[in-house]
C-alpha cells in the first residue's frame, strides 16, 4: 500500500521518458518525475514522499518536506486565498493547505505557525491544522522521572515555554528551569520533571538536575580553596561561562555569591577571593 503524505520504500517498475514508475508489489504504481528518477533502473528500490499533485494524482519526490502526515511542524504562510492559507511545504511547486476552518487565528503571508499535517478523511488530501489541542493529549501519558523525549517548542507564554512532547502531548518548561534561549519551532531534548494528577506535564532540557544554592556555594569554596588568586567570574558575568564553570544557572551562581557574602567568607571585586 502506497501511504499519501509519507515516506515509501518503493521499487522501480518501469521507466518512461519522464520519470520512472514506482510499485508497492501489491499493484499500486506512482509515477517518479524524470528529474528525480535519473539512474534508476527497473527494480532498483528508492524512498520517495509521496502526495498528491494539483489534479489529486498521486507523485512521488525524492525532496524532504518540511512535515508528514502525523507531525506538528513550523512553516511560514507563502499566500492566502479564497481556500486557506498555503504553506512553504519544502516540496518544489507544491504547498499544503490550511483550510480557514483548521485555523486558531486568521493566517497572515509571512508569517510561520506551529500546525498538524493529516490525511483528510473526505478529501483524502494532505492538510493541515493550527487548531493543535485536539490532536494531542489524546492519550494517558505513562512517563517516568528523567525520562528523555522529544520536543517542540509551540509558544511563550509568562511562565516559560510550551511545548510538544513526543507529538503526543502539551508540556511546559519553566522559565526558571531554562538555561538557554529556546525559539518557536525548534526541536529538542527534553526530560520529564513531573507528571501532575490533572494530566499537566512539566519538563525540562537539561540532562541533570542543576546544582541549587547551597551546592553551588561549596563548589565555589571549594574553589577558591584550591584557587587562593580567586575566581574570575561574577555576577555580570555571562550565563554561558557561569554554566561551563559550575553547571548552573546564573540566577543561581548570583544566590550563592550573595549567601556567602553575607556570611562574610568572600570580597567581591573584579575577582572573586576568600575573604
Amino acid at each position: 500500500m502506497i501511504k499519501i503524505g509519507e515516506y515509501n520504500t518503493l521499487k522501480v517498475a518501469r521507466t518512461v521518458d519522464f520519470g520512472a514508475y514506482l510499485t508497492d508489489g501489491e499493484g499500486n504504481d506512482v509515477l517518479l518525475p524524470i528529474k528525480y528518477a535519473t539512474g534508476l533502473g527497473v527494480d532498483d528500490e528508492i524512498e520517495v514522499f509521496v502526495y498528491n499533485d494539483s489534479e489529486d494524482r498521486p507523485i512521488a519526490t525524492t525532496e524532504r518536506p518540511v512535515a508528514t502526515v502525523g507531525t506538528f511542524a513550523l512553516m511560514k504562510v507563502k499566500t492566502v486565498n479564497a481556500v486557506g492559507a498555503f504553506l512553504d511545504w519544502g516540496i518544489s511547486g507544491k504547498d499544503l493547505l490550511v483550510p480557514f476552518r483548521e485555523q486558531r487565528v486568521k493566517m497572515q503571508p509571512g508569517r510561520s505557525y506551529v500546525v498538524y499535517v493529516f490525511l483528510d478523511d473526505n478529501s483524502q488530501r494532505v492538510v493541515a491544522s493550527a487548531k493543535l489541542d485536539r490532536f494531542l493529549n489524546n492519550v494517558l501519558p505513562n512517563y517516568k522521572h528523567r525520562q528523555e523525549v522529544d520536543l517542540l517548542v509551540t509558544q511563550r507564554t509568562e511562565l516559560g515555554y510550551k511545548v510538544i512532547i513526543n507529538g503526543l502531548h502539551w508540556g511546559l518548561i519553566y522559565q526558571n528551569l531554562t538555561y538557554h534561549e529556546l525559539n518557536v519551532g525548534d526541536h529538542c531534548t527534553g526530560y520529564i520533571q513531573l507528571v501532575r494528577k490533572d494530566g499537566k506535564i512539566d519538563v525540562t532540557t537539561e540532562k541533570v538536575q542543576r546544582r541549587r544554592v547551597k551546592d553551588v556555594s561549596g563548589l565555589i569554596m571549594d574553589y577558591l580553596n584550591e584557587n587562593p588568586q580567586g575566581l574570575a567570574l561574577n555576577d555580570k558575568s555571562s550565563p554561558s561561562d557561569i554554566m561551563s564553570a559550575f553547571s548552573c544557572s546564573k540566577k543561581d551562581f548570583k544566590k550563592a555569591l550573595g549567601k556567602l557574602y553575607k556570611e562574610r567568607k568572600i570580597k567581591i571585586g573584579d575577582k572573586i577571593t576568600l575573604a
